[in-house]
């Protein structure tokens, strides 16, 4: 067993990726690429922030972090008798859902347990060109162990979409196309910035009713031990009872810099990294996988931790794709 050679992440929104550190094939070449748009819709304005915020903390982080109290060193748990599988956002990449999904039934069979239970943290949609199937995948509940499907803001943008047309002048700049595409809808229109309520139309036309069933029940958090998963991760000073579902979805400073407890460890995706960040109160698992060509499973059993990755070794020099020991 080896253990994680931890690294500094780097941040970034479609169009600014770190090509040095990461491999991009699946924006490169990708037919959807556009600007990002304006809009005075409100919902359409909360995306276009989430991608100013989104550049913003691609300087600013290094600052953040310097500010905050370093929680003191505590042990934290899962029940006994469950172990917990973690996946973190898959973005349209079916293959490495499905690798994901055998690697977990191989390590099933490897290491017994007595019950096991595998949190998705949303974004299943976007970017990647499989979203359509991601979504089957999920919705019929093909997995080796029992499900807790957890909401992302992406899926929040695609179930907005569905009641306002005005949410594509940001979604197609955030990945929304090739979730159109894997849908089978024609993005010519949307790619030229036009009849938007026309592309709407021929997607709710042909979106699946147990997608949409799927969709709607995902909740926005769980807790399981000393441990609390969501999307994006928690507003500190909260109580985790109390977070807001906007913060949930999308949330990165002041949380990301936060040194101090949040009186459970906090498991989140949304902002991407090279390896997984793991932080005295936080570990955040989203290795971007849509560019990088890597997904991350975190396990947790008893107060052990270890990982699971499949896809890509680039990422991961001398750490293959086996299981990582954490100290």
């Amino acid at each position: 067993m080896r253990t994680c050679e931890t690294r500094v992440p780097l941040y970034w929104v479609p169009g600014a990726l770190e090509v040095k550190h990461f491999r991009a094939a699946y924006i490169k070449d990708s037919p959807f690429r556009i600007a990002t748009a304006e809009s005075p819709d409100p919902v359409v304005d909360h995306a276009n922030k989430y991608v100013r915020a989104t550049k913003f903390m691609r300087w600013a982080h290094p600052i953040l972090k310097a500010f905050g109290k370093t929680p003191p060193a505590v042990t934290r748990r899962v029940p006994d008798g469950i172990r917990v599988y973690c996946v973190g956002d898959i973005h349209g990449r079916d293959d490495l859902l499905r690798e994901m999904a055998e690697r977990v039934a191989a390590d099933l069979k490897v290491f017994s347990c007595e019950h096991a239970v595998t949190v998705f943290l949303g974004d299943y949609v976007d970017r990647g060109l499989g979203s359509m199937r991601v979504v089957e995948q999920l919705a019929r509940g093909e997995w080796p162990s029992s499900m807790i499907t957890l909401a992302g803001n992406h899926e929040d943008l695609l179930m907005a979409f569905l009641e306002n047309d005005g949410v594509l002048a940001a979604w197609r700049s955030l990945g929304g196309l090739e979730t159109l595409h894997s849908y089978g809808v024609n993005v010519g229109l949307a790619m030229a910035g036009r009849d938007f309520r026309a592309v709407q139309a021929a997607f709710a036309a042909g979106f699946p009713e147990h997608h949409r069933q799927f969709l709607e029940m995902l909740n926005v958090s769980t807790t399981i031990g000393d441990y609390f998963f969501c999307h994006a991760g928690v507003r500190p000073g909260v109580p985790l009872d109390r977070q807001d579902r906007n913060d949930l979805l999308n949330i990165r400073e002041p949380f990301l810099s936060s040194k101090g407890e949040h009186g459970k460890l906090v498991v989140h995706g949304h902002t991407p990294s090279v390896a997984p960040e793991i932080r005295p109160n936080r570990i955040g698992i989203d290795t971007a996988a849509y560019a990088t060509g890597r997904l991350t499973c975190l396990i947790l059993e008893e107060d052990q931790r270890r990982f699971l990755h499949v896809g890509s070794d680039d990422v991961h020099r001398g750490a293959g794709s086996d299981s990582i020991a954490l100290e």
